[in-house]
């Protein structure tokens, strides 16, 4: 009779690490059935079956459920159980629609270009966000200053004859109201949070009355100076890509290209990482020479000027035309995106890009009918909902962020 040796430290770890991979293994494979089963019914494969769909997803789901048994994979499970069961009832609506339909709502050329129109102003008020409170300072009034831009962005074009002015006298009214918060959160050391949101509602009357006072009942006019599209020569006459980047914004370009200017300057410059240094121990970073409330000041008045071209965009990028509270809370989507995105440019990129394309999907989702789209329409604050819960991942904010520092 033979008895087994035990297992060497060695033995133990490497066994304890080939079943952690193996899980791994399992719960990012069953995520990737569950997108294959999403993609099935979809332009290009147009499957008009649901079943193929409907056991990929139920294998997907089957994996996750094997993966949550482990304590350290949890959350991956749980995301591959909701990439599988939500796969079967979009199987079942696009395949009970015709194959017409389905591709006149997924043609992705237009998708695209349709959720980088959502995705820019969110991308404005996240950067903004993540530069603010990386100092410290929660900006919760992104959406008023966001809005700020948007009436006073189409009242400047009017008034100058330039949508560049307008678009100044924008970024200007969002610095401003920037100030304001930063002198009641950094000087006065408020509440941030309800500092923010009477930002919000001061904003809110600010544009309402100014709308009425200035244009009257009938609305601003229809001869605003709008932010003009940049066309691609080489590619506005592509099949595909001249439909989804061939006619895009000129802000929705700088939004893209501020992400690694951003992400640089936190990461990769002597002032990023002073103003990082503010934001995790304000105390320490006086200490060393650094001027905590100075550096405060300024990245609010950034975030707010960043906000304001959101508002910029949504209001002059398109019809050069204002509506009262015309933000629709999107400033506190983009505040969720800087706490899904981790505080990090790049992430809050990835961040806006889901909720922006979600919002373009439930609107062309109305093709189907009207009450899928309102369905889908509601996905965008699902999510928001899920990021400020903290079940995307961890999320550590800044150490000091909503903190008012006291010099002693």
């Amino acid at each position: 009779m033979s008895i087994a040796a035990p297992l060497t430290p060695k033995q133990g770890e490497s066994e304890r690490l080939s079943t952690v991979l193996t899980t791994k293994r399992v719960g990012l494979g069953g995520a990737a059935l569950g997108l294959i089963a999403w993609i099935l019914p979809l332009p290009p494969v147009l499957a008009r079956s649901p079943w193929p769909s409907i056991a990929l997803g139920l294998l997907a789901a089957l994996a996750g459920a094997f993966v949550v048994l482990d304590p350290k994979h949890r959350r991956l499970g749980g995301v591959t159980i909701f990439f599988g069961l939500v796969a079967i009832p979009l199987a079942l609506a696009m395949t009970n629609q015709s194959a017409a339909n389905v591709s006149q709502v997924f043609t992705w050329s237009a998708v695209i270009a349709s959720g980088l129109t959502f995705t820019t102003p969110l991308l404005f008020g996240a950067l903004g966000g993540v530069i603010s409170e990386r100092s410290g300072v929660v900006n919760v009034g992104i959406d008023g200053m966001m809005l700020m831009g948007c009436y006073f962005s189409v009242w400047g074009a009017y008034a100058t004859g330039s949508w560049v002015l307008g678009m100044l006298i924008g970024m200007l009214s969002g610095g401003l109201l920037a100030l304001v918060h930063a002198y009641f959160s950094i000087h006065l050391r408020s509440n941030q949070v309800v500092s923010g949101m009477a930002i919000n509602f001061l904003a809110y009357g600010i544009t309402g009355y100014l709308l009425v006072a200035q244009f009257g009942n009938n609305g601003t006019p229809g001869t605003v100076p709008t932010v003009p599209n940049l066309v691609l020569p080489v590619i506005k006459n592509t099949a595909f890509f001249g439909v989804a980047f061939g006619r895009t914004n000129v802000l929705t370009w700088a939004a893209l290209l501020l992400v690694p200017v951003i992400w640089w300057f936190l990461f990769r410059t002597r002032a990023g990482l002073r103003l990082r240094a503010v934001g995790e121990h304000p105390m320490a970073a006086s200490t060393v020479g650094l001027r905590v409330l100075a550096t405060r000041y300024a990245a609010v008045t950034v975030s707010g000027v960043l906000a304001a071209l959101g508002g910029v965009y949504l209001a002059d990028g398109f019809d050069g035309s204002f509506n009262f509270q015309m933000t629709d809370g999107r400033g506190f989507i983009a505040l969720a995106a800087v706490i899904f995105g981790k505080w990090n440019p790049v992430g809050a990129l990835g961040a806006t890009i889901l909720f922006g394309f979600s919002s373009a999907l439930a609107y062309r989702m109305e093709t189907f009918s009207a009450t899928l789209g309102t369905l889908f329409q509601a996905l965008p604050y699902v999510l928001t909902l899920i990021a400020v819960a903290g079940l995307i991942g961890r999320s550590r904010p800044p150490a000091a962020d909503g903190v008012p520092y006291v010099k002693e």
